[in-house]
Formats: structure tokens, C-alpha cells, sequence
């Protein structure tokens, strides 16, 4: 048997009907075990935890009592003037009323089963005993296991304690716009139970906190493909040798060089001039937010001009040495991003497919961040670059899953360069301070 491989699976109803059967049959528990492919410890603690004990109610096969050796009781009957022991009394009532009217009864439990095979199936002496019985029986195990499945995950394995310190923990930080992954990263050591639990406890109604206050809770609806589109020869102009195939051929002769993702955030068809540009730096998910008057490649150059003065030419390259956009028509002189007024290259710019905004996946994500804060449909008009620092601010702030609890600002100050820091007045939120809900930014 040590040679055995086990399946490890619960028992199913099938090798409890055999168990049953070999008991009847007097098989031991190392056959049983053989039979059914599993360890003589299984088959042994199964039938000792789903084994009952059946009533005997009928007068002439009531169960002595194990202590009637040594019984000196007197006086539990209602006789006058009776002072013999109960014990020697041999009336039919007393023996069937001695488990309810004597406080020290104890019934008398068969030597067999104290041990292997710890039941009654299979004993030749079974229906002539006048002793306790243990039986197994497979359907009744079967349904008692069933049962204590269900039971072990139904309910709160807490105390209204911990529910209460829970609450008053989890609640207000998830009304803030906090994800749990965020939460559980500061708060972990505070938390006595799983993400996955927590999950199930807001669900259930347990906290002050909603299904409605989690962010992903209602699902968006898929959006239809789009269809691949014609690209005209002058957009087609910007893309040579700068298309995506040339992007991966790059990475593979230097996968270690950084790559940041350029896109841009609109608001509500004809309610809004202005937009935000957006930079997000893989190593470390850190996102920056401009923004921009208008949608023109002169207002994306002056960003890009800016950040190379401020920053030096050398620091440019060391923090934009690769940047990957989509063919927008704000990105589309590529010739001008690359190089700065004088004509010094100070990075390099490719382009996603066509339709393939998966490409820079990344940057399309993190954009959920800032709908949290500005629902789609809303005018970027009425904010600032104070308002968006502030953003932005909150965004890198949060601990993600995919930086193993890290957030954004503290992987970047081991991986960026820290002018860029200083010169956007980037700082980190406090945990319990970080709010990714309207009110954020309330106009």
C-alpha cells in the first residue's frame, strides 16, 4: 500500500456502498482499502466519523447499565417503604424508566466496537446482543457528509466582533473608491479572513458596504469588433519603420529597454475642448496625466518640449527612450515628438496596428482609473493641471495585484529616474486617504 497512489478526492457514494458491503462481509480495513484505491486511514476514519448509534426501545432488549456492578443507588422509585438497591429490582418499569429516572446511568458499550472495525456490520452475535450497536450504513454517510460539506461554508465563520471591526475598517474605504486589492494590501494584517471571503461578505449583505460600491460589480457590456479599416497613403506615411511588427523587433534585440505607453482621454462628444494626455511606464505602472487645450499635435509637442527642457535631454532619453502610441492624429509627426526644437532625437516613437488597442493594453486599463473619478460623457473643460496632478496622484497611490501589493509611486522611485518626481510634484496619497470616487474632483 505505501507504494500506492491516492487520489485524494472525497469519498464518492459508490466506494461507501462498498464499504458497506466488505464490512458485511468481515473484510478488513487494508482490503476494503484495496478495493476502492484508497489508504486504510480513510477507510477507517470513515466509518468511525459517519457510524451512528440506533434507539433500542423495546422492553426486552433494553441496554444495561455499565455501572450496575458497582451501583449502590436506592430509593428512585416511587415504592414506599422500599430500600432495596435499584439495581437488584427487576420490575419491568424500573428497567424501562432506569435511563431517564437514575442520573449516573451509562450504557454498556460492546469491547468490538472500541476497535477495528469500530461497527456492527458483519457481527455474528448482532441480533442476540443486548449491547449498545454501531452500524454503517452508506446512504445515511453518503447524506451526512453531503451535509457537513454544505454546512462548513454556509454562514460567517466570524464573531460579531470581528464583523463590526471589519466593517468599520472595510466600508468607508471602499465608499472612497478603494479597490480590495488595495485594502487588503495595507490592511492585510488586520484583516482575519481571505479577499475571496470578503468578496462573499459584502455580497451577503454582512457590511455597511454594497455590491454597488465595488467597482467592477456591474459589468460593462462588450463592445462590437470593430472591422479593420483602409489606412490612406498620407496616414501611412507616419508609420515606416515605426509599425508594431518593427516595435517587437526592437524588444527582442533589447527586451530590457523601457517602453512607455502615450494615448489620450477625451470627454463627451461636443461638450469638451480639452483632453487629457496620458503616459504610463510599464516597468512600473506609473501613469502621468496633461492636459491638453486641444486635441492638435502642437499641443502634444509643447508637453514633450517641456519635459525635455525641464528635464535635461539626457534624462528624456533615460525615461522615454521608447514610446508606443495609437495612430491618432494628435501622434501623427512622429519626426517632431522624436526630436526636439534643435533636432536633438530624444526618444523614439512606434505605432499599434490598426484597431489593435490591446497593443498597449496597459494604458487602456489604467484609463479605468481616471472614469472612476470623471464618468465617460463628462467635459474635461472645467479642470486644471492641478486637478489632474492631484489625479494622478490618487491613481499611482493604490496598490495594485499585478506589483504584489506595491503601488505605482513607490516602484517608481526605485526605477525612474526622480527628477520627474520633483519637477510633476508627484507624492503618495496615504493608503486610507487614496479616493478614486467623483466627489474627488467635484466641479
Amino acid at each position: 500500500m505505501s507504494n500506492y497512489d491516492y487520489d485524494g478526492k472525497h469519498l464518492s457514494t459508490t466506494q461507501r456502498i462498498k464499504i458497506e458491503k466488505d464490512l458485511i462481509d468481515a473484510q478488513s480495513f487494508a482490503s476494503i482499502a484495496r478495493t476502492i484505491g484508497k489508504h486504510p486511514s480513510t477507510v477507517s476514519k470513515e466509518v468511525k466519523k459517519y457510524r451512528y448509534f440506533p434507539e433500542r426501545n423495546e422492553p426486552k432488549n433494553l441496554i444495561t447499565c455499565a455501572r450496575k456492578k458497582i451501583c449502590q443507588l436506592r430509593f428512585l422509585c416511587d415504592k414506599k417503604d422500599c430500600v432495596k438497591l435499584c439495581k437488584f429490582c427487576y420490575s419491568a418499569d424500573c428497567n424501562r424508566d432506569c435511563r431517564t429516572i437514575c442520573p449516573a446511568y451509562e450504557s454498556t458499550i460492546c469491547s468490538k466496537i472500541k476497535k477495528a472495525p469500530y461497527v456492527c456490520n458483519g457481527c455474528s452475535k448482532f441480533k442476540r446482543c443486548n449491547l449498545q450497536h454501531a452500524i454503517y450504513s452508506a446512504q445515511q454517510a453518503d447524506e451526512s457528509s453531503h451535509d457537513l460539506l454544505v454546512s462548513c461554508r454556509d454562514g460567517i465563520n466570524q464573531s460579531p466582533a470581528d464583523i463590526a471591526m471589519l466593517d468599520n475598517l472595510i466600508s468607508p474605504l471602499l465608499k472612497q473608491g478603494q479597490s480590495l486589492a488595495h485594502i487588503y494590501s495595507n490592511h492585510g494584517h488586520e484583516i482575519p479572513c481571505s479577499r475571496r471571503t470578503l468578496y462573499h461578505y459584502i455580497d451577503k449583505g454582512v457590511f455597511e458596504a454594497r455590491n454597488i460600491d465595488l467597482r467592477r460589480r456591474v459589468r460593462y457590456k462588450c463592445k462590437e469588433r470593430k472591422t479593420a479599416t483602409r489606412i490612406s497613403l498620407a496616414a501611412r506615411e507616419f508609420r515606416i519603420n515605426r509599425t508594431y511588427d518593427d516595435f517587437k523587433e526592437l524588444l527582442k534585440k533589447a527586451p530590457t529597454t523601457p517602453v512607455v505607453e502615450l494615448d489620450t482621454v477625451e470627454g463627451g462628444r461636443g461638450n469638451s475642448t480639452q483632453v487629457f494626455l496620458t503616459m504610463l511606464f510599464r516597468n512600473c505602472s506609473l501613469m502621468l496625466i496633461f492636459v491638453l487645450k486641444e486635441k492638435t499635435q502642437d499641443c502634444v509637442i509643447e508637453i514633450f518640449d517641456t519635459l525635455s527642457e525641464e528635464l535635461g535631454i539626457d534624462t528624456f532619453k533615460e525615461l522615454f527612450p521608447i514610446i508606443l502610441t495609437d495612430n491618432g492624429i494628435e501622434f501623427q509627426w512622429p519626426q517632431r515628438i522624436e526630436c526636439n526644437a534643435n533636432g536633438e532625437i530624444r526618444t523614439r516613437v512606434y505605432y499599434c496596428n490598426p484597431n489593435s488597442s490591446w497593443q498597449k493594453g496597459m494604458i487602456e486599463k489604467n484609463h479605468e482609473y481616471i472614469r472612476y473619478v470623471i464618468p465617460k460623457g463628462q467635459s474635461l473643460d472645467l479642470y486644471t493641471q492641478d486637478d489632474a496632478t492631484l489625479l494622478m496622484n490618487h491613481i499611482n497611490s493604490e496598490a495594485r495585484d499585478s506589483l504584489n501589493g506595491c503601488n505605482p509611486f513607490k516602484l517608481s522611485l526605485l526605477l525612474l529616474n526622480n527628477k520627474l518626481h520633483k519637477l510633476l510634484h508627484l507624492k503618495e496619497i496615504p493608503s486610507d486617504d487614496v479616493t478614486l470616487q467623483p466627489r474627488l474632483l467635484k466641479k
